[in-house]
């Protein structure tokens, strides 16, 4: 793990600006559908969709094992007047926060997550296929997930990652988390090949969802 963490310390020392970039389309674009409350944004990076739900008034957690990127998001949720904090554990949110981050430096590789947690989930662009399971259970009853990253059509294109390991097959995506319902999926083939998906969990929200709700 010490040669993939130096990796991507690296490669944010090297390329800032490509860490600065803006929030994916979809999870812009999907934001309004999405229900008030605890989120957390799995493989965070340098935070772009940590600031961008923090920014709307979620309480948001995002876990990346790349100080590097920590530390730019850090940063630039300071310079926009965001809470933030750092940690190394990741927990069940205890009780209703006010909007502002909490960053955890952790390998999703052996860190679990906490169950029942989040009403909000964001992945992009970063497949782990043995925390698929672990993200159902840890969405909240009315809780949605916002997923989307490279599918192997993307070997088409000349930019990009290539280890088929770490890219989707063609409508894996639709079918990998069965204990949710899907409200939008979609595969483009046109400059890249990725996949999208926005998926809700079924049940009752829970008495914390309420109080987000009373305040939005």
């Amino acid at each position: 793990m010490s040669s993939t963490l130096d990796a991507w310390d690296e490669r944010y020392r090297e390329g800032p600006e490509q860490a600065a970039a803006t929030p994916s389309p979809i999870v812009s674009e999907l934001l309004p559908l999405l229900p008030v409350g605890h989120a957390l944004d799995l493989a965070c990076g340098a935070g772009r969709h940590a600031l961008l739900l923090a920014g709307r008034g979620y309480a948001t957690t995002g876990v990346d094992v790349a100080g590097r990127g920590l530390d730019l998001a850090e940063e630039r949720a300071r310079t926009a007047g965001v809470f933030v904090r750092r940690t190394t554990r990741l927990e069940e949110p205890k009780h209703r926060s006010v909007s502002g981050i909490t960053l955890v430096q952790a390998d999703l590789q052996s860190t679990p997550l906490p169950a029942d947690s989040f009403e909000v989930i964001v992945c992009v662009h970063y497949l782990q296929r043995s925390l698929f399971p672990q993200i159902e259970q840890a969405l909240r009853p009315k809780g949605m997930l916002v997923f989307e990253t490279f599918t192997r059509a993307h070997l088409e294109f000349a930019a990009g990652p290539r280890n088929p390991e770490f890219l989707l097959e063609s409508h894996e995506l639709r079918s990998a988390f069965p204990g949710l319902r899907t409200i939008f999926y979609r595969e483009l083939r046109a400059g890249k090949g990725i996949a999208s998906l926005l998926a809700e969990k079924s049940g009752t929200s829970s008495p914390r969802g309420d109080q987000w709700n009373q305040r939005a």
